[in-house]
């Protein structure tokens, strides 16, 4: 049979792996997935910096772009995002599992697990999460009457289960976001949320207990060894993404343990920010 211009044999009704033609075709759909989750990002990171600015900084990012764009534009925008990452894990899918039908073979499963080691999934692209952050954030907001959101996700939604919350994102051909935002360190809520390179989401604080820093070097000091604590993968804290709209939501979701969290962080905050400048001045008087 033919595939892509290249040949492989059948031999009795289960297809004989071509070696070239698994290296043609999946070196090709990474490229492809490759590209697509970093234009991605790059969009969704400036619409979200652009969301978030405010006065001077927000005129000096639209003279940047050299765009200007409405709250509404803003918002259309990030629905277009969001269709776009989920129509292209759409279109991955079916590729997969076509090549696999064709093959009678199951790389097309290894090839996902390939892709999240390198990071290029775009389901778990921590910009997503904060996408789906936005829409909820906009929609449940108390300015969202006045500002008459348009046509939103009602497939998007913070749940809790068993006092656990979980981000949702429902749409097009069953295909679904579930994000977990328990902190595997501490197993609470994830507070002041941070996401790694390898996609696991953890409290800010945790993280940089994890990397073994400090909060006033932050994360992007972290030793390129060091770990995730949940997977175990090496140099994922340099890369890692502050999840703002996510950090509104939940602080809006959960008030009250918001409140606690917050005191209890501010003393150890002081703490940590006091002993390393303490030990920057030893250095510097050569004590």
């Amino acid at each position: 049979m033919q595939l892509f211009g290249l040949e492989c044999v059948r031999f009795d009704y289960m297809l004989i792996s071509c070696a070239v033609c698994d290296e043609t075709f999946f070196s090709s759909l990474l490229n492809e997935m490759s590209t697509i989750v970093g234009c991605f990002n790059e969009r969704a990171q400036k619409l979200l910096e652009l969301h978030s600015a405010t006065g001077l900084q927000k005129y000096m990012i639209w003279f940047r772009s050299k765009q200007w764009k409405s709250h509404s534009g803003l918002i259309q925008e990030g629905k277009e995002l969001v269709v776009y990452a989920m129509f292209n894990a759409i279109a991955v899918r079916k590729i997969l599992k076509k090549y696999d039908k064709i093959h009678y073979w199951k790389q097309g499963q290894a090839f996902i697990s390939q892709a999240q080691i390198k990071h290029i999934e775009i389901l778990r692209s921590p910009w997503l999460c904060e996408l789906i952050a936005f829409h909820i954030n906009l929609r449940e907001g108390k300015h969202a009457k006045k500002r008459a959101v348009p046509d939103l996700f009602d497939g998007c939604s913070l749940a809790f289960e068993f006092e656990k919350p979980i981000l949702s994102c429902a749409l097009f051909d069953s295909v679904k976001v579930d994000v977990h935002l328990t902190c595997s360190i501490c197993l609470d809520t994830v507070f002041d949320p941070v996401a790694l390179t390898c996609g696991h989401i953890l409290c800010y604080m945790c993280a940089c207990s994890a990397a073994s820093v400090n909060i006033v070097d932050g994360l992007k000091a972290a030793n390129p060894q060091k770990k995730c604590p949940l997977c175990r993968e090496a140099g994922v804290y340099e890369g890692a993404v502050h999840l703002e709209e996510l950090n509104i939501l939940l602080s809006r979701s959960c008030p009250e343990y918001w409140e606690q969290r917050l005191r209890a962080e501010r003393v150890d905050r002081v703490r940590q920010t006091k002993e390393y400048w303490e030990s920057q001045c030893r250095a510097f008087m050569g004590v």
